[in-house]
């Protein structure tokens, strides 16, 4: 179980207004940014769904199986940031190991220093790029007659 300077989770309170405005901001950033994409796919899909004709029916379902798996990465992208400011992660060695550069001599550290969700990245990557080409197969192949 993490703590945050000893309590659970669900009761941690920020300090001050400093650190409360980080912590919104890696949550607007981090999780936020995944979920407002897949609303944005299947708001599309219900677009096409709703307007155009049984031909592009297909796409439409294109659109929202491609929202269906980006709240699936969403998921896990919070998954990954959710102990950004745990009490274990603040005197951790690895991070003391990290070059500072200019305007970071007085900072304040915030939680443990941002890492790249790789992973999810190539995921969301490969998952887009396959509906891609699966809508522009399925446009090719439809026939406007």
């Amino acid at each position: 179980m993490h703590r945050y300077r000893g309590h659970r989770r669900a009761s941690f309170v920020a300090s001050d207004l400093n650190e409360l405005v980080e912590i919104r901001a890696r949550q607007r950033t981090f999780h936020g940014a995944y979920s407002r994409t897949a609303l944005g796919s299947l708001g599309y899909a219900l677009t096409i769904l709703r307007l155009f004709d049984t031909r592009f029916r297909k796409v439409g379902l294109l659109f929202a199986f491609l929202g269906a798996l980006l709240f699936i990465m969403s998921f896990f992208r919070a998954r990954h940031s959710i102990h950004d400011f745990a009490d274990r992660h603040k005197e951790h060695s690895a991070l003391d190991r990290g070059l500072p550069s200019v305007g970071q001599e007085n900072g304040r550290v915030f939680g443990r220093p941002f890492v790249t969700a790789g992973w999810i990245i190539i995921q969301v990557t490969v998952i887009v790029a396959a509906v891609e080409v699966a809508m522009f197969v399925l446009i090719l192949t439809t026939e406007f007659v």
